[in-house]
């Protein structure tokens, strides 16, 4: 369990810099910073964001960035470094921590990540952006929500109970990091990696369970058929359609844990549909690399070319 800890926790802090944001300096920045806000509750356990808000020239856009590696989140790794080249251009940046592996699955974690934009949307008048110019970004993990979220992003239902479920959950613009995308073929067709192979030690993540009615309580899916279904329901490759958001990818062609042919299956997939896109292969690099600040440069302006204008 530590090995795989400090992978997840490695997969989150790669990007972040080395210098984090100090309270007692909070008055110095330029933005401000709304922490645990609640954006939905599941089994009794609130769900939460932070809000950065940019002081001067907001562009009105917003930009969520999904706290994750390895499907492990904790508001622990909202370093506000991360997103300072965001905050500069003027984007309000919401940081979201979903339900954490190994306590949630990753069916459960793409719910928490449907709420959350939903979330955001229904708030779009009070932190002052368009809820039709919301982006998002991640690494790793997270990169694989984010694609999630740009390609299988729902309509809300009308009749639902509360008025944030009435609201999409669909993005306007995507950029990540290194991210899984067909589970089913995990580095070469037939290859699967639902916390096995490539992904055996995230195997928490994929242990997928339902609730048994018989005993009362949730069970651990078995059945390879039911696997592979979900297995295919959470690889973002299989959702990409002609109205999905642009997208933008930057991947190490030497990543032995998230293979760049995951990166390289869903461009092939986003150009077939003919949805904007982009691949920038990193010659030599792994899963992260040292100088990958510099690349947030990269990202964020594709946010301004496809999210930042009206």
């Amino acid at each position: 369990m530590k090995r795989v800890l400090r992978i997840c926790l490695a997969c989150v802090c790669l990007l972040a810099p080395t210098v984090a944001v100090s309270s007692a300096h909070a008055a110095d920045e330029p933005f401000t910073r709304v922490e645990d806000v609640i954006y939905g509750r599941k089994f009794g356990t609130a769900l939460t964001l932070d809000v950065f808000t940019p002081k001067e020239n907001a562009n009105g856009a917003g930009i969520i960035w999904v706290v994750s590696g390895g499907w492990f989140s904790s508001h622990d790794f909202v370093n506000a470094g991360f997103i300072a080249e965001y905050l500069k251009r003027g984007y309000t940046v919401f940081a979201v921590v979903h339900g954490s592996q190994p306590k949630f699955t990753i069916p459960e974690v793409l719910e928490d990540m449907h709420r959350s934009v939903r979330f955001i949307r229904s708030r779009a008048e009070q932190y002052k952006i368009d809820p039709n110019r919301i982006g998002i970004t991640g690494a790793s993990a997270g990169g694989h929500l984010s694609l999630m979220q740009g390609t299988a992003g729902t309509e809300g239902k009308p009749d639902a109970k509360d008025p944030v479920d009435r609201l999409s959950s669909r993005v306007q613009a995507v950029a990540c990091f290194f991210p899984p995308t067909d589970f089913l073929n995990y580095g070469k067709p037939g290859e699967i990696a639902l916390g096995n192979g490539i992904l055996k030690d995230f195997r928490a993540p994929f242990d997928f369970r339902e609730y048994d009615n018989n005993v009362k309580a949730f069970v651990v899916i078995t059945d390879e058929d039911k696997r592979k279904e979900i297995g295919k329901a959470i690889s973002p490759v299989n959702h990409v359609s002609a109205d999905d958001p642009p997208s933008l990818i930057i991947h190490g062609d030497a990543d032995l844990l998230v293979p760049i042919q995951q990166a390289e299956l869903i461009i092939d997939k986003f150009k077939e549909a003919k949805v904007p896109c982009e691949l920038v292969v990193k010659k030599g690099a792994a899963h992260g690399w040292a100088d990958i600040g510099k690349d947030l440069l990269t990202l964020a302006d594709w946010f301004d070319k496809h999210l930042a204008k009206k």
